[in-house]
């Protein structure tokens, strides 16, 4: 089930990681490219090539339809950046808080970026990186880090917030109320609207993904108790592929431990991903399956 790649020239980054050890994704069948954020920001090819790096790093981000990148950058009070595949940056946004956590690409043109801070936030931006929109949250004051994650506008205009230490994912309306919401049993990190209702939430520390129904209960779950070998530390970034199946990051993987993990609708382990990497993967966007990009909608 194991396989090394190390073809082609590599980028400096790469070379970097293997200086320190091996970059591997591993399955007899699967393979992927992705962007995964952290404090390494990359893009991997399906052989486990680095082929594009960016040096700063990141929370969350987007492989954008015109191939640039869309960064939630790490660092004091944080920032929001576009750039182009030779990183020159078309769209720049500084926080203005304690840290900017998540960012999404909107229908139209705008731009989804949660600021933590006194003053916990949504705010949209527009094709200049100009705020035409914020949306107080809901949310405890105590630790600004852990005030909300992976949140994402839905397609009937609201948005789902995964707030971490109130244990809670809310569903807001445009103008602030909350219509929709589900406790976790840890930490929720990434909630997921999917087509059919159901959301798919990454309970981080719990090593725990749930699916609930819209009445909040839970009608699929995976813990490490389900998984050979017990691969996830940490489930941050979820993303629910086309095929059904689930890749789930593990941010506290160690070097040469296994970071990301795809399992299917019956827990079984069809492909994984490690490196020697000196940080973790925060989120992740697979972006192909076997050499053939992945259609519709990113569901992460």
């Amino acid at each position: 089930m194991k396989a090394c790649f190390y073809r082609g020239a590599l980028p400096l980054l790469s070379l970097a990681l293997l200086a320190t050890g091996a970059v591997s994704q591993e399955s007899t069948k699967t393979t992927h490219s992705f962007l995964a954020t952290g404090p390494q920001t990359r893009i991997v090819s399906g052989d486990g090539q680095v082929i594009w790096s960016y040096p700063r790093g990141s929370r969350d981000g987007w492989v954008l339809p015109n191939g640039n990148v869309l960064l939630a950058l790490a660092g004091e009070k944080g920032a929001v950046v576009e750039v182009t595949r030779d990183n020159k940056v078309v769209l720049e946004y500084t926080g203005t808080q304690h840290e900017i956590d998540t960012v999404q690409r909107l229908k139209g043109g705008n731009t989804l970026v949660s600021e933590a801070g006194p003053n916990p936030r949504l705010l949209e931006l527009d094709k200049s990186g100009k705020v035409v929109k914020e949306l107080p949250l809901t949310s405890q004051r105590n630790d600004p880090h852990m005030q909300q994650r992976m949140s994402r506008k839905l397609p009937n205009g609201n948005y789902l917030v995964p707030h971490l230490w109130d244990r809670v994912v809310k569903e807001y309306t445009p103008d602030g109320k909350v219509v929709w919401e589900v406790k976790t049993p840890h930490m929720p990190f990434t909630a997921i609207r999917l087509k059919d209702g159901n959301t798919l939430i990454g309970c981080t520390w719990g090593n725990l993904v749930i699916e609930v129904n819209p009445k909040g209960e839970t009608v699929w779950s995976v813990t490490n108790d389900d998984l050979e070998g017990k691969p996830l530390n940490d489930c941050c970034g979820v993303q629910r592929l086309p095929n059904g199946n689930t890749v789930i990051s593990s941010y506290r993987a160690k070097p040469g431990e296994i970071r990301l993990t795809e399992i299917t609708r019956d827990k079984k382990i069809v492909w994984t991903y490690r490196d020697d990497a000196p940080g973790g993967i925060h989120h992740v966007q697979i972006l192909d399956t076997n050499g053939k990009p992945l259609k519709g909608a990113a569901m992460r």
